[in-house]
């Protein structure tokens, strides 16, 4: 006497055919970065240089990953910051406010 073979289901249509098949592929080089917004800096930070160190010490990003800055909300305060990526947005917003938007590696 055999056992039926790993995945028959009796004739039905077995589990594996039934269900889509992931489609694409996953890129191996994308970078994950932690986000942190215009709006949360103006609130956190009264002035003077924002690195991503700054921004661990008050828990706005984690450690190990690259920091980008987001343009969503206003900035009042005049601040260097220092981060591996801005958007456009962000970069004018700190630039507008007085401040200087610099790319690190």
């Amino acid at each position: 006497r055999h056992d039926p073979k790993l995945g028959f289901e009796g004739g039905q249509m077995p589990l594996s055919r039934r269900v889509p098949k992931l489609k694409g592929f996953k890129n191996p080089n994308r970078v994950e970065y932690a986000v942190v917004n215009v709006e949360t800096l103006g609130k956190v930070f009264t002035g003077g240089e924002v690195d991503p160190a700054a921004l661990r010490e008050h828990g706005l990003v984690r450690k190990g990953r690259p920091v980008k800055v987001l343009g969503r909300g206003e900035l009042g305060v005049a601040l260097v910051v220092r981060a591996q990526a801005f958007s456009e947005t962000a970069r004018r917003k700190i630039e507008a406010a007085g401040g200087r938007a610099e790319v690190i590696a």
